[in-house]
């Protein structure tokens, strides 16, 4: 595990010597490597679900692809770590991946289209988190939050992927994977996965 560092939402050079030759590499990069997918849900990429957070280099030194688990343990990050690997090698490029704890993964990294994609797969997508303006300033002003205390669904209606009602009702804390959990709709009685946020 590396320490902390800056983490970027968008494709950018880091530490580019070659100007707009470095520009054009990291491009294509950042283009190849948003075609991977969430080993455990195929219709989001990395970059979609917020796992793929920056890459860092040059083509002299190597580069080094940053990735983080949507929470510790998770058993997909194998997988993604040698599809990383993979997609650098297919391009040419020296890489390695670091996986990054700190900070933490969030819901909130996860993009509107990932939401959307989330939704027209059958899993409902995670509110927003009860953190997101900690996390937010803590971004801001260099300083880490440790919330400890259970966010609560009071409140909280998780439409159904389905039929879109709100009548519905938590059966199970976990569902098909540790990061979801299992929901039934009361109006057309389906159940379905709610992606929790975290």
């Amino acid at each position: 595990m590396s320490g902390l560092t800056t983490i970027s939402r968008t494709p950018r050079a880091t530490a580019q010597a070659d100007g707009a030759g470095a520009s054009e590499t990291l491009s294509e990069i950042w283009r190849a490597l948003e075609t991977l997918t969430d080993p455990e849900i195929p219709v989001v990429s990395l970059r979609e679900m917020g796992i793929l957070r920056d890459v860092r280099g040059d083509a002299s030194q190597g580069y080094e692809v940053v990735i983080t688990p949507t929470y510790s343990g998770c058993p997909a990050m194998e997988q993604i770590h040698d599809d990383v690997l993979t997609t650098m090698r297919q391009l040419g490029h020296k890489a390695s991946v670091v996986t990054q704890l700190a900070p933490a993964w969030t819901t909130d990294w996860m993009t509107t289209e990932a939401h959307e994609k989330l939704r027209a797969y059958g899993i409902a997508p995670p509110l927003a988190c009860a953190t997101s303006a900690a996390h937010a300033n803590a971004s801001e002003s260099k300083t880490h939050v440790l919330t400890f205390a259970k966010r609560t669904a009071a409140n909280q209606n998780i439409a159904c992927p389905q039929c879109t009602s709100n009548n519905t009702t938590e059966i199970s804390h976990f569902g098909s994977t540790a990061c979801k959990a299992l929901y039934k709709c009361l109006t057309c009685l389906e159940t379905f996965d709610y992606f929790k946020p975290y």
